[in-house]
């Protein structure tokens, strides 16, 4: 079992397991929506596919950004702390965002696709060993933020995944490395101003590690010519 990184616009070359990573917020946002009883999510490229998609299930809700900021006619904007406070039971919920869906529906030609943030990170690394041991498949990491980011949380997300995919003992400790980093990068200062589409309590709602035990995992799907990722809770293997 080989464990690599590969960033999203690669994801498409990954062929055993894609743990695809949004941190900030995508992925938190999904894990909040399974807590809070939602019954799947679709995952989309593109604004247009969100709305034709609500069209084919009417129920739907949306979820997501552009540029960060709520979509006009979106029911949700990409807020973890905001999601976890919505009644979303029994809910489609149909997601785009300018990061970790693109990484998800990116990962075409996976066998396995895990969403992963840090509040589901133990539960998605052993899963994803779980599968890689019984399919004898390799594990791809693919952190969604953009590629020049300097101590972005995607990156150390992925390294604590690789610590504990590996079983290292100094996984945490390995954690507490990256998010001192990440607390004077700057990556976080839009929180601090408290915009509506960037509450500040996002950054604790995401920050905080291992609050689930379930994974995500993603199925391709088509309908028309529209390639979506349908995400399901599971429990660990």
């Amino acid at each position: 079992m080989q464990i690599e990184q590969v960033w999203r616009d690669d994801a498409e070359r990954v062929q055993g397991v894609a743990v695809v990573i949004d941190v900030l917020r995508a992925f938190s946002v999904a894990a909040y929506a399974f807590a809070g009883g939602a019954q799947e999510l679709w995952l989309v490229h593109t604004v247009e596919e969100a709305f034709a998609l609500r069209e084919r299930e009417p129920a739907a809700l949306l979820a997501g950004e552009v540029g960060g900021k709520l979509i006009p006619g979106f029911d949700f904007n990409n807020s973890p702390f905001l999601m976890a406070q919505a009644d979303v039971r029994d809910r489609i919920i149909i997601q785009r965002t300018g990061a970790g869906t693109q990484g998800a529906v990116n990962a075409a030609n996976a066998r396995h696709v895990l969403l992963a943030a840090l509040v589901n990170a133990q539960a998605t690394a052993d899963y994803a060993r779980a599968l890689a041991q019984q399919e004898q498949l390799d594990i791809a990491l693919i952190p969604t933020e953009r590629r020049d980011s300097i101590h972005a949380e995607d990156e150390i997300c992925a390294t604590y995944l690789t610590a504990l995919i590996q079983e290292q003992a100094d996984a945490s400790a390995v954690l507490s490395d990256g998010l001192r980093e990440l607390q004077t990068s700057g990556r976080l200062d839009i929180f601090a101003q408290d915009l509506p589409d960037f509450p500040q309590e996002d950054v604790a709602s995401a920050l905080a590690t291992n609050i689930f035990d379930f994974v995500m995992v993603g199925t391709r799907r088509q309908w028309h010519d529209i390639a979506y990722v349908e995400a399901q809770r599971a429990d660990v293997l």
